[in-house]
This record gives C-alpha cells, sequence and structure tokens, in this order.
C-alpha cells in the first residue's frame, strides 16, 4: 500500500503531447519501458563507470550501474510506500546524459561548451528524453510524464541560479517547477546513486588492485563491517571475506537511508506529494554520522582510485580526445552522420552548431569515441574497456 505523499499513477500531471494511455501499464511503467528501449539506454553499455586501464569485462559500465541504482531505488521505495515504477524510470534514466569517459569527457565538454552555454550531464539527460531520442511518428524525445521528467532535472534538489542551457530550454516550454524539490522518488533515486557507486567502486577497486582489502578493513563503517564477518566466519576465503563485508556494508547504507527517512517523514507527515516538493529540504537522507563517515571513504576512493597516477595519465589522453573531436566536427560538420546534418543545415549561428556538436560527442561510447579520434585525427589510441570517476 502507497503512503499518502506517493506519486499517484492514476493522477499523472500529464505528458507534453497528449496520447492515450496503456490499458494495462500505468503511466510509469509507460515511462521506465520507453527508457529501457531508448537508444541512450543501450549505448551505456559501453560508457564505463570509473576511469581505469584493465583487461577483461569485469568492472561497472554506466548501464550496469544504472541497473544497480535501480536495484537499490527499488527496495528503498517500496519500504517507505512510494512509487516504485516512477522511482526506477528516474534511477534507469539518471545517467543518460553521460558523456564517453565519464566524469572526464564531461568536464572536457564543458569546458569546450563554455563560449556556447556550457554542458552538463543531468539537463542533457533530459534533453535526451525530450528531443534527442527520435523515432515516434508524432513527437520528439519519449513524451514522458511530467512526474518522470522532473525527477531526471531535479533529483538533486532545486535548480535555481544559472540553469544549464539544455534545462532552461526545454523549462520554457513545459514548466517543471524548478524552484522546489522533487518528488520523494526522484530524491530515493538519488540517493540509490551514491549507495550504488559507493559499494561498487569498492568492489572494482579492489579487482583493479589499486587498493586493498586491509586498506578497506580500516576505514569507518567498513572497519565494523569486516569485524562482523570475522566474528561469524574466522578464516573465511580471501574473496568471500572482503565480498561478505562489501555485501554488510551495502546494507549498513540502505537501512541508514531507510530509517532516516522514515524520522523525517514521520516529522514532516506529508499529506500529498505536494508537501514533498515544498518541504524546503530534502526528505531522504543519510544520517549525519554515516554522511560523515561516507565522506571519509569518497576521499579514499577519490585518492585511491579516480586519482591514482594510472587513472590521471589516461584521462589525459582521453581529454585530449575530445579537445580534438569538438573544434574537427566544428570545423567540418559534413563529417557528422547523415541523420544528423538536417539539423546542422537548420542550425544559426556557431552557438546552435556547437550544441549539435556536443550532442554528437555526448552521445558516443567510450569505444565509438576512440574508433572515430583514430579514423579521422589520427595519433594515439587506448583500449576501448577504459573508465572513469563516480
Amino acid at each position: 500500500m502507497t503512503a499518502p505523499y506517493a506519486t499517484d499513477p492514476a493522477n499523472p500531471r500529464g505528458r507534453l503531447y497528449a496520447e492515450e494511455e496503456s490499458t494495462f501499464r500505468s503511466p510509469f511503467q509507460r515511462d521506465r519501458d520507453r527508457i529501457i528501449h531508448a537508444s541512450a539506454f543501450r549505448r551505456l553499455k559501453h560508457k564505463t563507470q570509473v576511469f581505469i586501464e584493465h583487461e577483461g569485462d569485469y568492472f561497472r559500465t554506466r548501464l550496469t550501474h544504472s541497473i544497480e541504482v535501480a536495484q537499490v531505488a527499488r527496495t528503498i521505495a517500496a519500504t517507505l510506500g512510494l512509487n516504485v515504477e516512477l522511482t526506477e524510470a528516474v534511477a534507469l534514466a539518471h545517467d543518460l546524459g553521460h558523456t564517453p569517459f565519464g566524469h572526464t569527457g564531461e568536464e572536457a565538454l564543458d569546458a569546450l561548451m563554455q563560449p556556447y552555454g556550457g554542458f552538463d550531464h543531468n539537463a542533457q539527460a533530459l534533453r535526451i528524453v525530450t528531443d534527442l531520442e527520435r523515432h515516434y511518428a508524432e513527437w520528439d524525445g519519449l513524451n514522458l510524464t511530467w512526474e518522470t521528467l522532473e525527477g531526471i532535472a531535479k533529483h538533486n534538489g532545486p535548480v535555481v541560479g544559472d540553469i544549464p542551457y539544455a534545462l532552461a530550454a526545454y523549462n520554457a516550454r513545459h514548466d517543471l517547477e524548478l524552484h522546489t524539490h522533487a518528488s520523494a522518488e526522484a530524491q530515493v533515486a538519488a540517493l540509490s546513486d551514491d549507495i550504488a557507486y559507493n559499494n561498487h567502486d569498492l568492489h572494482d577497486g579492489l579487482r583493479a588492485e589499486l587498493f586493498s582489502t586491509d586498506d578497506l578493513a580500516a576505514l569507518p563503517i567498513l572497519r565494523d563491517c569486516f569485524a562482523r564477518v570475522d566474528a561469524k566466519y574466522p578464516g573465511l576465503n580471501y574473496y568471500r571475506r572482503r565480498h561478505e563485508a562489501l555485501r554488510r556494508f551495502f546494507g549498513v547504507l540502505v537501512e541508514d537511508v531507510i530509517a532516516v527517512s522514515r524520522r523525517n517523514l514521520a516529522d514532516l507527515n506529508p499529506r500529498s506529494v505536494h508537501d514533498i516538493r515544498h518541504a524546503g529540504r530534502m526528505v531522504i537522507q543519510f544520517s549525519p554520522d554515516l554522511w560523515t563517515d561516507l565522506k571519509v571513504i569518497r576521499q579514499f576512493l577519490f585518492d585511491r582510485m579516480y586519482r591514482a597516477p594510472a587513472v590521471v595519465e589516461m584521462r589525459v589522453v582521453v581529454t585530449n580526445m575530445v579537445n580534438e573531436l569538438f573544434p574537427f566536427f566544428m570545423d567540418n560538420p559534413d563529417e557528422l552522420p547523415k541523420q544528423w546534418r538536417k539539423d546542422v543545415a537548420d542550425a544559426q549561428g556557431r552557438t546552435a552548431l556547437a550544441r549539435i556538436v556536443a550532442d554528437y560527442i555526448a552521445g558516443m561510447t567510450d569505444r565509438f569515441a576512440i574508433q572515430e579520434h583514430k579514423r579521422l585525427i589520427g595519433g594515439e589510441t587506448i583500449p576501448p574497456g577504459v573508465i572513469d570517476g563516480n
């Protein structure tokens, strides 16, 4: 049974383009399904997560990360009496706007786009689902519900001040009330992202031998997790021991969010999703003590994984690739694929062209960006299995 502050699938705020709803799927189920079938979602398979050079296919990609976020989000949403389908839709869509090479690629593209309004992956995700997915006969984009679009746009909180151009452009057509908080479902998706990447980046860092099990066992939260495993399973195999400890770490984060959010909701006593949006603060949160410990772990990951020497070296290589691809397409837009050339022909000025080029580069997978750079520009190449920052 859903709570009174959950988003009601029987009364959604509609879609930009009116359409007949399904007789057997809720509006948020349809949103989730459209996201799963989107081209941008499939491309996440080859957009990698943390930037390290490796052999094999063990490490997380943006796609497996998004699936893990959705799994966590479903659990939390169901426990709190929220709409699970809306939560899952936002969770699955949250990384659609990522560039190749993760945050390194985004930083490079944002710097290149500063004269033209900048680049932001959250805003780009909205641009993808409202414009760049062009498969339907009657509209561009996926024509998602207002609630799903709101969740994509502001799951991390209100968007105020300098609003990214991709978000501002859509909001001018379809007001997403950027000044308010998002639904509790969207907030759950945001915290589930934190839980998923902190957990799986520890797994992947161990696999890449960037740090040791002993390093993890000295960290807050994990120290207690390893102690509980050792007490219950003395002499456990090395690999099983660390897996059991990380399982418990994962559980601690989920349980903390659920407990704190329950208290927040009880204190607020919201009677509708409107009350959540206008609460003036996030209601889905970690406890202050756990958040303090988690910041220590995040700093550990930053120092030992995201900025490891081999990672930094590879960041330079892929930054140079993006820095060379962007001006190449700006000077040679005829090298863009055929389906992009109509947009180029309609573009008015350098800013419009730059946004088309940014859309194209942002949509590339890691391996395609590497291949295109080699084909069009030449020079240094790297293995297609690189991954970058959370």
